[in-house]
């Protein structure tokens, strides 16, 4: 399980380019980035190599920022790769709230699955007896 930052962002000119620009002066390294978004607002999801300064930082530009915890698992980056994982978690019960995927490395790639906490349990032993390795921040680190 990791850490993501997630970032509730107005609709507005600018404020992506602001979020980036906070957390980069800070000195904080970016892995991956997923925006959500509707008229009014986005959703920012972003691991980070320091969500705990990040949360800091942001706060104290004027954002909302939050931490979430989530799974990260690596697959080959090869097709169906997510859909192995996916049909693992079936009959499970496990419901899935949002995920997304980048690569880590030329070979692998890191799915990210936003579950529910009374759930990831069952998730992480499925996806483990499935042969997935679940990650920690050390992993995407290196």
């Amino acid at each position: 399980m990791i850490m993501q930052l997630t970032v509730f962002l107005e609709n507005s000119e600018g404020r992506l380019s602001a979020l980036c620009r906070t957390l980069a002066d800070a000195g904080i390294n970016m892995n991956a980035l997923t925006i959500a978004e509707s008229s009014d607002y986005g959703i920012v999801r972003i691991i980070c190599d320091n969500v705990f300064s990040a949360v800091d930082v942001l706060d104290k530009a004027g954002f909302r920022a939050t931490k979430t915890k989530v799974l990260a698992v690596e697959v080959p980056d090869r097709p169906g790769a997510l859909a192995e994982l996916l049909e693992a978690l079936g009959g499970t019960g496990v419901n899935i709230e949002y995920g997304y995927c980048f690569l880590a490395d030329g070979d692998k790639a890191i799915d990210v699955l936003k579950i529910k906490p009374e759930d990831r349990g069952r998730a992480e032993a499925a996806i483990e007896s499935a042969g997935f390795k679940l990650l920690h921040w050390n992993d995407i680190a290196g």
